[in-house]
């Protein structure tokens, strides 16, 4: 018979049959892949400060876990947005629609991660993260100032990262992933700014191929520094784009580029209770810039998807306190500065500048089932939206310009099991220490 632990551990298995939605990382990324990791505010997640999850961010962290086991996590995140539109300097738009608040845009969502390693002997491991990397849904207002600009927009994903891990010797580990992400987008935004216009619908989906690749190194007892690599990915949307002025639907296709990403983490052991974290990750968004849309028939361009994101990064730092034998308490503190700047904000995507702060716990169940609970809130700055000349979104004469707001809470839950004997192999994660000699 199925023990209640294995029943529990195979529940959370499925819930990745879950839908993703509001993007809590900068642009449109998913940061939220990992309870513990939300805990800490990511700190040292590439040198296995996430759990399991942390293969995510880099796959050589497996060689951390013994065994066979597998963790899936649930993060439920609450955006708000709202965005005030300018009516002095939005006159043409002001005078069709008005000036009112948008309200809060934001949607909330349910992000899942699941993950599984297996320790094939000393030194190999073989395992699987099934993500949801990118997803963002806003809704504005049907009939609104800013409505030709965007009404919805929406992007899911999923991936599945089938990787190795190879831990070289006693103080060096390797990993390799390939991630095989689908990728799907749906825009829609007024033909006109006046009370009830028709919408026009840009939608597609691709399903694309990329990698993982990571390091992690161990130079003395209590240490461990990671290096992971998540690369480029470029779906090629195929969808169709419908045009109620012309009443025709036109079949459509867009290349596009999806941003590599490098992470930096480091894990040191203070006592035999305290563990502080820190992390860095650079992501590559200057690639997601203009691209065309062109219809298939005969590859004239239809339109132009036109963002001009810029590089961003995140820094953070984090700790964890062994409470007892079966209690871990965390907590962390990050700044993410946004791909997206004013000249280039979008009524899709109101983001800007934020401040991470979190707090967590692991519980032990037993030596081989555990729970994670993490919450954090994000602080975000005040932004501003300017679609006037010289933007590439901007429309003659109708320019737009309005103030954003914006902050963010998320509620972590995860679950971890080990589904072999615990004593069959010794933690692989228990650094050494190197000597000269």
């Amino acid at each position: 018979m199925m023990s209640k632990e294995s029943w529990l551990a195979g529940v959370a298995a499925v819930s990745i049959l879950a839908t993703a939605g509001a993007a809590q990382a900068g642009g449109f990324a998913l940061r939220e892949q990992s309870a513990i990791g939300l805990g800490n505010s990511f700190a040292g997640s590439a040198a296995g400060g996430s759990g399991l999850a942390s293969m995510f961010w880099n796959p050589a962290t497996m060689t951390d876990f013994a065994g066979i086991q597998s963790s899936t996590t649930l993060s439920y995140i609450l955006p708000y947005a709202s965005i005030s539109p300018d009516a002095a300097r939005s006159p043409v738009l002001n005078s069709l629609a008005g000036s009112a608040p948008t309200g809060d845009i934001g949607q909330d969502a349910v992000v899942p991660a699941s993950y599984y390693s297996w320790q094939l002997g000393d030194r190999a491991w073989i395992g699987l993260a099934v993500n949801a990397p990118y997803g963002l849904v806003t809704q504005n207002p049907f009939n609104w100032t800013g409505q030709i600009y965007g009404r919805t927009s929406k992007v899911s994903s999923i991936s599945a990262t089938p990787t190795f891990a190879y831990q070289v010797n006693d103080w060096f580990s390797v990993g390799f992933g390939v991630q095989v992400m689908n990728f799907k987008v749906r825009l829609t935004q007024a033909v006109a700014p006046t009370a009830n216009a028709p919408s026009a619908e840009l939608k597609g989906d691709d399903t694309s191929i990329g990698f993982t690749a990571g390091a992690t190194f161990k130079p003395m007892a209590g240490t461990e520094i990671g290096i992971g690599y998540r690369s480029r990915v470029n779906p090629k949307l195929d969808g169709t784009l419908y045009n109620p002025l012309a009443g025709a639907t036109f079949n459509i296709e867009s290349d596009l580029k999806l941003p590599d990403q490098i992470t930096v983490g480091v894990r040191q052991k203070v006592t035999e209770d305290l563990t502080l974290l820190g992390g860095f990750e650079w992501t590559h968004w200057g690639v997601f810039s203009r691209f065309p849309v062109t219809l298939k028939n005969n590859g004239a361009t239809a339109t132009t998807l036109p963002f001009d994101y810029r590089n961003s990064w995140f820094a953070s730092l984090g700790g964890e306190y062994k409470w007892n034998r079966d209690v871990t308490l965390r907590a962390g503190l990050g700044y993410e500065k946004s791909p997206i700047k004013n000249d280039t904000r979008s009524v899709r995507l109101p983001d800007s500048d934020r401040i991470w702060t979190s707090i967590g716990a692991t519980y032990n169940w037993n030596e081989k089932l555990s729970f994670d609970v993490a919450y954090a809130h994000l602080f975000a700055k005040s932004g501003s939206i300017n679609v006037v000349p010289g933007n590439p979104l901007y429309v003659a004469p109708a320019a737009f310009v309005a103030n954003t707001k914006a902050h963010v809470d998320i509620i972590s839950v995860g679950l971890t099991y080990r589904w072999d004997d615990p004593k069959k192999f010794v933690p692989a994660s228990k650094p050494a220490l190197i000597t000269k000699g």
